[in-house]
């Protein structure tokens, strides 16, 4: 139920930011379409954090993961976020690669902006029962952000590359007590904030329905809606690596340092 009730929150998210958009114009974030690096590899360090036997090392380890299980997991780092949200930005470039099998969706894209110090793990739909949205962010607050706030980019991304392949591996048990300590903590902002969105998008809902800019009412994506993300495609990349048609709806986590 909590997975299911997760799902419909990122549902309303998308909603909202939809809804703002067809209300008052496209905001600067959708002034231009953002660029993407190319999928060159398991690991794409296109803002430079880390050294030629760090990307080494971390690429070997989800190319020993990948062998093993399929799942395809891949590090990103970008100069910045090009105005966009981190969990918009992931979005679209996760779709962009394609990153998981296009039967399965069992990806997952680890993405670092250090100029915004931003961070997200962005989950494939078929991962989203074993790396759940709780579990992500214990990742990010507990492995890979102390790291990063004190300059060990290498450090943070192999932590969190870890965590993530052991919970994939199922050896879940350390970070999912971790999680539910934390869910606990955070149910009561949760459901305020579930109230708040809901209360914003029937406003603006009826006000659309009055005549405003969006001229009439606005059709809410469901769970596996496409959104309004830069659609899937694959074939990226050097050495034969590319993304597999896999797809995500917005499951993961994000953080900053």
């Amino acid at each position: 139920m909590a997975h299911l009730a997760d799902r419909d929150v990122r549902a309303v998210l998308l909603g909202l930011v939809l809804i703002l958009q067809a209300t008052w114009g496209a905001g600067p974030a959708s002034a231009a379409d953002p660029t993407f690096p190319a999928l060159g590899g398991r690991v794409v360090d296109a803002a430079g954090l880390l050294g030629a036997e760090d990307r080494a090392g971390l690429a070997a380890k989800l190319k020993a993961h990948e062998d093993k299980t399929s799942d395809q997991v891949v590090v990103a780092t970008v100069p910045d976020l090009q105005g966009l949200t981190v969990e918009d930005y992931a979005n679209r470039l996760f779709r962009h690669w394609a990153l998981g099998q296009k039967k399965t969706n069992n990806g997952v894209l680890l993405l670092v902006a250090p100029k915004d110090r931003k961070v997200r793990i962005e989950v494939g739909y078929g991962l989203e029962g074993a790396l759940t949205d709780a579990l992500s962010k214990v990742i990010i607050t507990t492995a890979i952000t102390p790291r990063f706030k004190v300059g060990d980019y290498a450090g943070g991304l192999n932590a969190g590359v870890d965590a993530i392949l052991s919970i994939l591996s199922g050896d879940a048990e350390t970070w999912q007590r971790k999680a539910e300590i934390r869910r606990d903590e955070a149910d009561p902002r949760q459901v305020i904030l579930f109230i708040v969105i809901f209360l914003v998008i029937l406003f603006l809902a009826y006000r659309m329905n009055r005549g405003g800019r969006g001229g009439g009412f606005v059709v809410l994506p469901g769970p596996s809606s496409g959104g309004w993300s830069g659609g899937v495609s694959g074939g990226f990349g050097d050495g034969g690596f590319s993304g597999g048609g896999g797809s995500s709806g917005g499951g993961g986590a994000s953080g900053d340092w």
